[in-house]
């Protein structure tokens, strides 16, 4: 055998050692591939523990940073919602009153009732709808309508107070409200305002107004313009859909649309201090056709109120009386 035979056929023994477990020839392991599946490896380990603490440390640092999430709690329907312990611990206590009927007389079915108030032994009342808006005077023995006038077809009558000798009348969404002199009638100025005009009144030297929420708005009795307002609360929560107003020795009486009560209350704080349940004065025929209580006057020389409702047939001369 030449020496290049001997060469090649030890190449070929040395290439075909099997192994004893696999019987398959082992593959020679490159210095070159055994680095580079070390490298790799390596850098699987480097990034997971990378990756691992860069979750771990955004974590504690959202934990700490993040407040617990509260569920907030469903609003109530209604006027008032029921009172937040919090809350309601600051506000005073409210009395329950209810009404006591003292007399009741004849109320026109055609009025629907927005603002009543008391001066001189006479009754005044303003209505309202689109077209069929009134100011009208009452008899308060008889309810008959003594002076009547109509309101311009495009406004919705709201409101109404005395201040001096104008009687100044709300409009519901128009933002104008009316001035007319006391005795005749006549119309005199007109001041505009923003929002919804519902209830009015008189307080001492400021008017007293209501929009249909939990806001009393303080307005200056010459020029109308706002000087202040007060948020209302019944037992700390906020009292929504303030209607019809009556001030009377520093508080105010006021409507609450759709429901069957009225509460006194204080203008300074907003806080309410009487609860007066008016529910059941129309019963039987009387209440086919009728609609919501609205309306009040106080009659301070007999310390009475006056009440009725909207297309009421009836009014009622009342006192509020613990139960």
């Amino acid at each position: 055998m030449s020496r290049k035979q001997r060469k090649k056929q030890a190449g070929r023994s040395a290439s075909t050692v099997r192994s004893p477990a696999s019987g398959k020839s082992p593959a020679a392991p490159t210095p070159g591939g055994l680095g580079a599946v070390r490298g790799w490896i390596a850098v699987v380990v480097v990034a997971t523990v990378a990756l691992v603490g860069v979750w771990t440390l955004r974590s504690a640092r959202f934990s700490e940073a993040a407040p617990a999430v509260v569920p907030a709690a469903a609003p109530s329907s209604g006027a008032f919602s029921a009172p937040s312990p919090a809350r309601a611990s600051t506000a005073p206590a409210v009395r329950t009153l209810r009404v006591e009927v003292l007399r009741e007389f004849s109320h026109e079915r055609d009025a629907y009732t927005q603002g009543l108030l008391w001066w001189n032994d006479q009754l005044f009342e303003s209505t309202g709808r689109i077209g069929d808006s009134t100011l009208r005077r009452l008899d308060p023995q008889t309810g008959e309508v003594r002076q009547r006038i109509d309101i311009a077809p495009q406004y919705f009558g709201e409101g109404l107070a005395l201040v001096d000798q104008r009687l100044i009348m709300l409009t519901w969404r128009a933002e104008r409200a009316f001035s007319y002199d006391r005795d005749s009638f006549e119309p005199l100025d007109t001041f505009r305002y923003q929002g919804e005009g519902w209830g009015l009144c008189l307080d001492g030297n400021r008017l007293v107004m209501s929009d249909g929420t939990d806001r009393l708005v303080f307005r200056d009795p010459v020029t109308f313009e706002p000087i202040g307002e007060q948020r209302v609360q019944l037992r700390g929560e906020p009292l929504y859909q303030l209607n019809e107003l009556e001030c009377v020795d520093g508080a105010v009486y006021a409507n609450v649309w759709e429901d069957d009560f009225l509460v006194r209350i204080d203008p300074d704080t907003g806080f309410v201090t009487d609860y007066i349940d008016a529910a059941g004065l129309l019963q039987g025929d009387d209440l086919i056709g009728s609609e919501v209580l609205n309306g009040i006057a106080y009659d301070p020389a007999a310390e009475t109120f006056y009440i009725t409702g909207k297309w009421w047939p009836k009014m009622f001369e009342v006192r509020f009386v613990e139960n």
